[in-house]
């Protein structure tokens, strides 16, 4: 198997809300969108994030009423401070506080409107080393 790209895809009410959210606050912009879906990338994420509308008839039925839920979708970063600065800046709720573990990662989180959980994380702590 050879795997050409990726993508995470999450069903949501808002998919506008969600897109623009992720294209202000973390740089992400639309490759393609049709009613009900979008797909957003960034040149260095290596993924996709595409979200679609709750509902839609191209799911299948048992997947039409799921909603993004028990995930976090989670970038590592060079300067975890200073996203967690700008993040304030631009008035986004921090929604878990900037912690650290004891094998070395720390981390914030972030929801979007639809409540989608981002965690900004590098690896940093002093377990990592």
């Amino acid at each position: 198997m050879r795997i050409t790209s990726s993508a995470v895809s999450l069903n949501v009410d808002d998919v506008p809300a969600s897109s623009v959210f992720l294209a202000r606050h973390f740089g992400f912009r639309e490759e393609m969108s049709a009613d009900g879906f979008a797909s957003l990338t960034r040149d260095d994420a290596g993924l996709n994030v595409i979200y679609l509308r709750r509902g839609l008839d191209t799911l299948p039925a048992d997947q039409r009423d799921e909603r993004a839920a028990g995930l976090i979708l989670a970038f590592v970063v060079e300067d975890l401070e200073g996203e967690l600065a700008r993040l304030r800046s631009e008035g986004v709720t921090i929604t878990m506080p900037l912690t650290e573990e004891e094998w070395g990662e720390r981390a914030f989180q972030v929801r979007d409107p639809n409540g989608v959980v981002v965690q900004l994380v590098d690896w940093n702590g002093p377990g990592s080393h």
